[in-house]
């Protein structure tokens, strides 16, 4: 581009140049009912505003546009072609907020949210059952992977939120803490640890293998980094649910929240361990890419989660 193409024109900027929609539609009504009170009534304003809205227009453009008297208001020859152009104008915003609302319809009916397992297994479920009685058009696809695929999810474009258990956030993403969650130690009512009579030491913890979830997950992000690192794993599972059921099973003790196991330790299939020397509490976070904050169904889900 050259520098004459790029330079602006004289005068400043267009917006400060060209009457705004508010100014050209009451021209339009003024035009259309031969009247500035009738124009004012039209458009919701006061005759005064109105006046001052017309003066402000002509000291922008420099002509006169309107002729008062009291038989009424009638343009100007200079107004009636400003009137003409002003059609064009307010017609072209008209489509204009046709083309943004199909946008926005367009967004609305569908949203894409990717969660962390515990979120998706435990949270997300009554969370999206109270959004279908706010939004029932709107369709609602759900994926569930660890803390690091969500955070894939997300970058590429592949969701609208998601939901995390994680120590940290990825770089690129934006969070909200919408929750607080407690990692807890279970075994089956036969293992040892059942029998104790005293806490288990977190380093006893630390040194012990353990049914884990995969790298990557909020889970083991967020013991790995209270015991300052873990054994290898007993068995390594991708799914709170199966992790959960190995425990059951007698396998071997399991490191699961608080929110996942309230059954199976009212019921006896699983004991808690009493830990002593860590704190393994969590805040559960909502993300999206930096910079783009949820608007439409995703907001509205975002504010479900703080209810």
């Amino acid at each position: 581009m050259s520098e004459k193409e790029g330079r602006v024109p004289p005068g400043g900027a267009l917006a400060h140049r060209v009457p705004d929609l508010g100014a050209l539609e009451l021209l339009l009504a003024v035009a259309r009912l031969g009247s500035l009170g009738a124009a004012a009534r039209e458009l919701g304003i006061t005759q005064p505003a109105a006046s001052s809205r017309v003066r402000s227009m002509e000291r922008q453009l420099g002509v006169a546009l309107v002729d008062r008297s009291p038989r009424g208001s009638r343009l100007t020859d200079a107004g009636a072609l400003v009137t003409d152009w002003a059609r064009r104008i307010v017609e072209a915003a008209e489509a204009f907020d046709v083309g943004a609302q199909a946008l926005r319809d367009r967004r609305d009916s569908r949203l894409r949210v990717t969660a962390s397992m515990t979120i998706a297994e435990y949270l997300l479920p009554g969370w999206l059952l109270a959004l279908r009685a706010q939004r029932p058009d709107t369709a609602v696809s759900l994926h569930a992977g660890n803390s690091t695929v969500v955070a894939e999810r997300l970058l590429a474009d592949q969701a609208d939120l998601g939901f995390v258990e994680g120590v940290s956030v990825s770089a690129g993403l934006d969070s909200a803490v919408i929750a607080h969650d407690r990692l807890i130690v279970v075994t089956a009512p036969a293992h040892p640890w059942a029998r104790r009579s005293r806490p288990l030491k977190s380093a006893e913890l630390a040194a012990t293998p353990l049914i884990l979830r995969e790298e990557g997950s909020g889970t083991r992000q967020v013991l790995d980094a209270a015991l300052g690192g873990l054994a290898r794993p007993l068995i390594e599972l991708s799914s709170t649910t199966a992790v959960k059921a190995a425990a059951v099973s007698g396998a071997g003790p399991a490191v699961l929240s608080e929110l996942a196991v309230g059954e199976e330790l009212a019921t006896r299939r699983l004991v808690l361990i009493p830990v002593e020397g860590v704190t393994l509490a969590r805040d559960l976070r909502a993300v999206w890419p930096t910079g783009h904050r949820p608007v439409g169904p995703a907001r509205e889900l975002l504010s479900l989660t703080r209810g």
